[in-house]
């Protein structure tokens, strides 16, 4: 059954040191023997803290460098690293994000193969992210595994309260992933994990502007006066004329982290507020090309890891969401008959989750109750006159509500061998109060994730997940000029099989995979013919999505260390899907879930030109369904870095190429940034 592997003792002999970075990674949970000198070194090093090991080669000159996937990730219930998680997790890293051009989340996002962002506009103000086919209502995102994702509407689901710079890295968990992260983790789950450990600084600094009259500025102060507690508070404002017609924005934010450690407890808090208006264009249809949309989010989560022993673990979580939205369909246009409303979405969360490490393996269970209160002009039933509420800012008051209540019982249990690991276990949901539209308010989601590992250079997975996932807010309940919503929708259904196989080598990551995923009762919103003037939110039938995708890193330095030219770091990937639809319904076109992303290509590379001057480069083209003309863009960075400063020009769409992405929105040109960082230390400890 269970049989750890890191603490074996067979001893390595040197004969010859190197001065490489990986010489130490070699001897980990090793003895080494120099001369006559034993020193048993990291003998109790965890198992998630070290997940690839090699033989040293008699001459270590001829070693070839190891790379460590030590990251614990979300891949399931239980912690394990990147390695040993029994499903693959895609990373982007904190090295990723300095090489690329990008200047949000969005733009990142871009760059992960299964990923598909369709914007209106820049810096991921008005973006739309989906996984593997699906839409944007079923994605999961959380931000240090809390979960943060609007019930109301999806379309909201990028607006973010960090930004890159406080980014450690991001998780992207593609498939069903119900029994993770919950119902709306449907066709997969988004985890942004910020940083908890100091720099070489304690405060940055940074500033940027360009063409469209574009200015960004932000700052992050680190404080950690010793390893027992840090603090991280953050905070930055940026705005834009927006490149294209009524897609100006300006967007604000602020957020704190804090941790405190014991030799039993860990605590991590965070506090979080964002905000941003914008020209939302051709939001909820072409005929409205002056909408504008404001709206705030506001964050707050306190966890624990509480250690009773070395085999019992309790994590309880607390959360709570604020989401408030002002629409209007024509921009400063105000009261009910000219299309505006307002929304208050209250979502309070509570989550305990027990650990337990045995012989057998690691065995995870526990519950979430997850309650959402909507108050709303146009969302919900009608409350009595004495329960209207007031709007602050309008002479208007909220005279809807909906409340929905969601409870989860949750059990894993993962299987940890020598070469295998098996990862089984499923989600009880329950919602109340009963409604009429759905079909049912109890459903089970199982499913079972088993991985293989030949070699400590190769690792195969197989999963199936299922997933439920109930109708939005907007789903149900809008009824506008441009669209109509249903409150008789049922939920919808997923079952996902996928394979994975993964390569590793000191200078070539590769990854390719394959899914099936059978979807039932999906959501979409349609015309359902030539002459309909209103979008309908309907349940389009069957819909099975079928796709592929490889990915390839490859370092090209790590095959010549010895070069007196640096070599580049090259990055890339490709996706297919293939769609079958049936349904009993006349669907003349779709919005959302049939205009898939059929043909993705990305290319990422770069280059340390000279010292501290290096450039980068981004290549995507991809082809969309449903009537989109295929197109290909280029981004690009040069950057000068320095241990105290760096200075960059990002260029966005070099070939200024215009192209639609979403609807009749056409994107900007050419984007020219300038901007510099500059970083300090305030504190000595």
């Amino acid at each position: 059954m269970y049989k750890p592997t890191f603490n074996k003792q067979k001893a390595i002999i040197f004969k010859q040191f190197t001065r490489k970075g990986y010489a130490l990674f070699a001897c980990l949970g090793r003895v080494v023997i120099i001369g006559t000198l034993s020193v048993p070194t990291l003998t109790y090093a965890k198992a998630n803290g070290v997940s690839i090991r090699t033989e040293l080669a008699s001459d270590t000159l001829n070693q070839q460098e190891v790379r460590l996937d030590e990251v614990i990730v979300t891949g399931s219930r239980a912690p394990l690293s990147a390695w040993q998680s029994p499903r693959i997790v895609a990373l982007i890293n904190r090295d990723d994000i300095e090489r690329t051009q990008a200047t949000s989340i969005n733009d990142l996002l871009k760059l992960a193969t299964g990923v598909d962002v369709r914007q209106r506009g820049g810096f991921g103000v008005q973006t739309d992210i989906s996984i593997n086919g699906g839409t944007f209502d079923q994605i999961t995102i959380l931000l240090n595994g809390i979960n943060i994702s609007n019930p109301q509407t999806g379309h909201n689901a990028s607006d973010f309260p960090v930004s890159l710079s406080d980014i450690e890295r991001i998780e992207i968990l593609e498939g069903a992933a119900s029994r993770i992260f919950g119902s709306s983790a449907f066709s997969g789950a988004i985890n942004i994990v910020t940083k908890n450990k100091k720099n070489d600084y304690d405060m940055q600094t940074a500033v940027e502007g360009g063409m469209h009259g574009t200015v960004t500025g932000e700052g992050q102060l680190f404080i950690e006066p010793n390893d027992k507690h840090s603090h991280l508070i953050s905070g930055g404002y940026g705005r834009s004329d927006g490149g294209t017609d009524n897609n100006d924005f300006k967007k604000g934010r602020l957020f704190y982290q804090g941790r405190w450690g014991s030799r039993m407890i860990d605590l991590n808090w965070q506090l979080a507020a964002s905000t941003q208006s914008y020209g939302a264009n051709t939001f909820y249809s072409p005929k409205y090309n002056n909408q504008y949309e404001k709206t705030r989010h506001a964050i707050f989560s306190l966890a624990a890891n509480i250690s009773l022993n070395q085999h019992v673990t309790i994590s309880p979580t607390l959360y709570f969401n604020q989401f408030n939205d002002h629409y209007q369909l024509i921009r400063n246009q105000e009261g009910a008959k000219n299309g505006e409303n307002y929304h208050t979405m209250n979502v309070y969360g509570a989550s305990l989750n027990f650990l337990f490490n045995s012989r057998w393996g690691k065995t995870s269970i526990g519950s979430d109750l997850r309650k959402e209160h909507l108050l709303s002009t146009a969302y919900g039933e009608l409350l009595d006159e004495k329960d209207w509420k007031d709007i602050s800012g309008s002479n208007r008051k909220y005279d809807k509500k909906g409340d929905r209540t969601n409870i989860s019982v949750f059990a894993e249990h993962n299987i940890l061998l020598n070469h295998w690991i098996i990862s089984a276990g499923l989600l009880f949901n329950h919602i109340t109060p009963p409604t009429s539209q759905l079909s049912s308010t109890s459903s089970v989601s199982p499913g079972i994730d088993i991985s293989f590992r030949p070699s400590n250079h190769w690792k195969l997975t197989a999963s199936w997940n299922n997933a439920i996932r109930v109708p939005t807010y907007t789903d149900m309940y809008t009824n506008n000029v441009a669209q109509q919503g249903d409150i008789n929708l049922k939920p919808e259904k997923n079952n996902t099989f996928k394979v994975v196989s993964k390569w590793l080598y000191p200078y070539m990551e590769i990854a390719t995979s394959a899914f099936y995923s059978h979807g039932n009762n999906l959501i979409d919103w349609v015309f359902e013919s030539a002459e309909s003037t209103k979008y309908h939110a309907l349940n389009i039938g069957k819909v099975d999505n079928v796709g592929a995708s490889i990915t390839a890193n490859i370092d090209l330095a790590i095959l010549a260390p010895h070069s007196n030219v640096s070599l580049p770091q090259l990055k890339v990937g490709y996706a297919y899907i293939h769609q079958e639809h049936e349904t009993e319904h006349t669907i003349y076109k779709s919005l959302y879930a049939l205009e898939y992303l059929r043909h993705k290509v990305t290319v990422q590379l770069s280059q340390r030109i000279w010292k501290h001057l290096s450039a980068s480069c981004q290549y995507r083209w991809q082809q969309r369904t449903n009537g989109f003309t295929p197109y290909s863009k280029i981004d690009a960075k040069i950057q000068w870095d320095s241990p105290k400063y760096s200075l960059y020009v990002n260029i966005d769409n070099l070939t200024n190429h215009r192209y639609y992405d979403i609807g009749s929105v056409l994107q900007p040109g050419i984007w020219v940034m300038v901007g510099g960082k500059y970083r300090f230390s305030l504190f000595k400890w």
